[in-house]
């Protein structure tokens, strides 16, 4: 018999060596939107999740015209993180937003698109983070 080409799906986690006290942790489940919560209440905690952070980083916002982009802007980077951090689909994200899926995608293309800038970068990497931990230690759901 010949050995197998195909190397088997190593987790990026193992692949950092993770120190002694923490070697359990690396069977842990890739972080996903849990199934035990319906889409919309994981959405909306991201949601919560990304205005909480916005607020505690940035000034307040006192003009009705800014304080609207701003809320846009939240909700973008909030359907950005659902769909590229919980692998949630377009289609069930724009369900839970109440908005169409064209709309979800162009959130997610304006957030790339912003991500040249590395402050914003590390401002959404950071979320990411946030996001991978409050849900990494939940089971996952299955997508078809």
């Amino acid at each position: 018999m010949s050995e197998n080409p195909f190397k088997p799906f190593r987790d990026p986690r193992q692949a950092r060596g993770l120190p002694p006290a923490l070697e359990g942790q690396a069977d842990l489940p890739l972080p996903q939107a849990p199934a035990s919560l319906p889409l919309p209440r994981i959405c909306r905690i991201v949601s919560h999740v990304v205005s909480e952070f916005v607020m505690l980083t940035g000034e307040r916002v006192q003009m009705r015209r800014d304080r609207r982009r701003l809320i846009c802007h939240i909700r973008q980077i909030a359907m950005y993180i659902c769909h590229v951090t919980l692998s949630i689909p377009l289609n069930d994200i724009a369900n839970a937003y109440g908005k169409d899926r064209s709309t979800v995608g162009h959130a997610c293309g304006v957030v790339e698109d912003r991500r040249d800038n590395a402050a914003y970068d590390e401002f959404v990497a950071t979320i990411e983070r946030l996001i991978k931990t409050i849900f990494g230690q939940m089971e996952p759901i299955a997508y078809e």
